[in-house]
C-alpha cells in the first residue's frame, strides 16, 4: 500500500515517537520487590495494581501523579491500613525516575518525520496530564514537524471526530499512527479514520486490546521508519 501525498497523518507521542511506559514498568518492578507481601506473589500484586490503575484512569486520568496515587492505594489495600509517611516517601523515591527521565526517541523517528512532513500534513495527539505532556513535547525536539500538537484527557471516538472538524479534514483522508489498540487504533477506526499500528513491547497493559486481523483499514508495521514505504 502506497498512500498518495496530501493526507493528514496524526501521531501518538508516548511509546510511538519516544519510549515512555518502560520507565513506569521499571518503577513497578522496584515497587513489587519493595512491597514484599507475605502471601501474594508479584503476579498477583501486579493484578491488584492493574485494577487500581484502571479505576484511577477513569476517575482521574493519566500521568505520573495518578500513577503514584495508584502505588499508594495498592500498598494500602494489600496492607489494609493507610500508608505511613515513611512509606509514602519511599514510594516517591522509587518514582524519581519518572521526573528525571530524558526523552529517548524511537529509532529513525526524526529522519522519518523529516520526509513525511514534505508529503503530508502532520499532527501530534497525546493524552494525559497537560503540564506533564507539555514538558515532553517541549523536550522532544520534534514539534517543528507538526502543524499542531494536541493534548487531550482521553482518546476516544469523540476525540477523533473533534480533531477532524478542528482541522477541516475528511476522516477518510486521515490516518492515526500509534502503538495503542485501545487509544490509537480502535477509536480512530470507529470515527472513520484509517490507522497504522506500530507495536511497542512495552505498551501499558491497559492500552492493550484486540484488533480485527481482517480490517483493511489498519496497516500494521514493525518499526517507525517503515512508514516511508507507504506514505
Amino acid at each position: 500500500m502506497v498512500v498518495e501525498p496530501g493526507r493528514l497523518l496524526v501521531f501518538d507521542a508516548d511509546d510511538t515517537l519516544w519510549e515512555n511506559n518502560v520507565v513506569f514498568e521499571r518503577v513497578i518492578e522496584d515497587f513489587l520487590a519493595w512491597l514484599d507481601h507475605p502471601t501474594l506473589d508479584q503476579v498477583q500484586i501486579r493484578a491488584v495494581l492493574d485494577d487500581i490503575e484502571r479505576a484511577n484512569a477513569v476517575a482521574h486520568g493519566y500521568g505520573s501523579k495518578i500513577f503514584l496515587r495508584s502505588l499508594r492505594e495498592c500498598l494500602e489495600r494489600l496492607r489494609q491500613r493507610p500508608a505511613t509517611e515513611a512509606e509514602r516517601r519511599e514510594i516517591d523515591e522509587l518514582a524519581v525516575a519518572l521526573l528525571t527521565h530524558r526523552i529517548e526517541l524511537m529509532p529513525g523517528v526524526a529522519d522519518a518525520l523529516d520526509e513525511l512532513a514534505d508529503r503530508h500534513e502532520l499532527l501530534l495527539l497525546t493524552k494525559g496530564e497537560r503540564e506533564e505532556q507539555q514538558r515532553k513535547l517541549d523536550a522532544c525536539g520534534l514539534l517543528h514537524h507538526f502543524t499542531a500538537a494536541h493534548i487531550v484527557p482521553e482518546k476516544d471516538v469523540g476525540t477523533y471526530r473533534w480533531l477532524a472538524r478542528e482541522h477541516a479534514v475528511d476522516p477518510a483522508r486521515a490516518w492515526m499512527i500509534g502503538n495503542s489498540p485501545r487509544s490509537d487504533i480502535l477509536p480512530a477506526r470507529a470515527a472513520g479514520w484509517r490507522a497504522v499500528f506500530i507495536p511497542n513491547a512495552n505498551t501499558w497493559v491497559l492500552e492493550h486490546d484486540e484488533l480485527d486481523p481482517t480490517d483493511a483499514g489498519v496497516l500494521r508495521l514493525s518499526a517507525f521508519p517503515d512508514l516511508l514505504r507507504h506514505f
